[in-house]
């Protein structure tokens, strides 16, 4: 599912105002953290996540590995937090509506 310039743009400004809900730190992309990244995908479709300064990954690194493990795409890294994007399967969510 490949974004389109406009609706990377539109899943920036709506993922300004998120707090990171997932961190990676020391123990990098594991296993645990990338269920956690699923199971908020499918409830929020829309997560912001933060590499912590143990980090043996860079912010770029981290946010690919766990878009890779998660089926979802990185819509922005700035810093030390970076953004993804899923389309959940859930009926019972509000689905976000891109142009």
């Amino acid at each position: 599912m490949a974004l389109t310039g406009k609706q990377v743009r539109q899943l920036r400004a709506l993922a300004h105002h998120l707090n990171p809900v997932v961190l990676i730190g020391k123990a990098d992309v594991t296993d645990a953290i990338a269920k956690q990244a699923e199971e908020a995908l499918e409830a929020h479709e829309l997560i912001k996540c933060a590499v912590q300064d143990g980090s043996l990954l860079s912010c770029r690194e981290a946010a690919d590995q766990l878009a890779e493990r998660t089926g979802s795409e990185v819509v922005q890294v700035i810093g030390h937090r970076f953004a993804l994007y899923r389309v959940s399967s859930r009926k019972d969510i509000e689905h976000i509506t891109l142009d």
